[in-house]
């Protein structure tokens, strides 16, 4: 375990290196060295993690395919929108399913409950994922340094439930979540997410489940979807107040330019969840 670990600070690492210097196309090499590997051993721990190649994610991390459509006169969005990569992807083939906590459920704070809860790796940093008996309640990207900070988040939105720590179970579930890979003798996983909002920020999150993988959508659009058109801002609220990282995918909106936009857990990341989408999309 401990040196896969280590592979996924590497691979972690390369991705906020392409992230960060996307405009200069930086070569195998380039990475190699950043990552302290051979060119052949970063790209076959590359695609063991992520997929796809370097060069490949690079290409959708720049967004070539919108730059052909600007060129033609679309908007980025409209490239985005137009570009026929539709389909179930990962999120979708899992079923996901969402229930609302109860007005008396939030106010008596998670008295009675008990919260596993525990932090694993991803493709994009670790995760800090915690499961209620009523499905996952909270799902974040934790930066490095920050793992402390982030449990006192999930324990403030529950204060009065029991928490036990199990990262194991968290990373067979990041597992899955990310890589389809379920539990020996598991065939399917149905997820269930279970959310404190209001009503409005419980429709836009359903909203936003829609979204088929590799997709992009306005706030303006979205807004439009849950039949509130004139509600852009609002919807934007409820989407940046999202607490389910990648489950529910809030990384899928954009601004009505095409411009990419701020996200909860950096705009970096959210860049990169998009290309890591887009790329396997293209791929399927």
């Amino acid at each position: 375990m401990l040196s896969r670990m280590n592979d996924y600070e590497r691979v972690a690492r390369i991705i906020r290196l392409l992230d960060e210097r996307q405009r200069e196309q930086p070569s195998l090499e380039d990475l190699a060295a950043a990552a302290g590997l051979s060119g052949s051993r970063l790209h076959r721990l590359f695609v063991e993690w992520v997929g796809i190649t370097p060069k490949d994610f690079l290409q959708c991390l720049t967004l070539q395919h919108a730059k052909a459509a600007l060129r033609d006169g679309s908007s980025v969005l409209d490239a985005a929108l137009d570009s026929g990569l539709s389909g179930p992807g990962r999120l979708h083939d899992m079923c996901v399913s969402m229930e609302a906590a109860t007005p008396g459920e939030v106010k008596c704070g998670g008295e009675g409950l008990e919260i596993v809860y525990g932090v694993g790796p991803t493709p994009f940093g670790d995760c800090l994922l915690a499961e209620a008996p009523r499905g996952i309640c909270h799902l974040s990207f934790v930066d490095r340094g920050g793992i402390d900070a982030s449990i006192d988040q999930l324990r403030s939105g529950w204060p009065k439930a029991g928490f036990r720590r199990e990262d194991s179970a968290a990373e067979c579930a990041l597992g899955w979540m990310f890589y389809g890979q379920p539990n020996p003798g598991e065939k399917n996983r149905n997820l269930r997410a279970w959310v404190r909002g209001t009503e409005f920020q419980v429709k836009v999150w359903r909203a936003l489940l829609e979204i088929p993988c590799g997709r992009l959508v306005s706030y303006g659009q979205l807004a439009e979807s849950i039949g509130k058109p004139k509600a852009s801002r609002a919807v934007g609220t409820a989407v940046g107040s999202n607490s389910l990282a990648w489950l529910i995918p809030c990384h899928r909106v954009i601004r009505e330019t095409g411009a990419i936009g701020g996200y909860r857990w950096g705009t970096g990341r959210k860049r990169a969840l998009i290309a890591w989408e887009t790329s396997a999309m293209a791929a399927a």
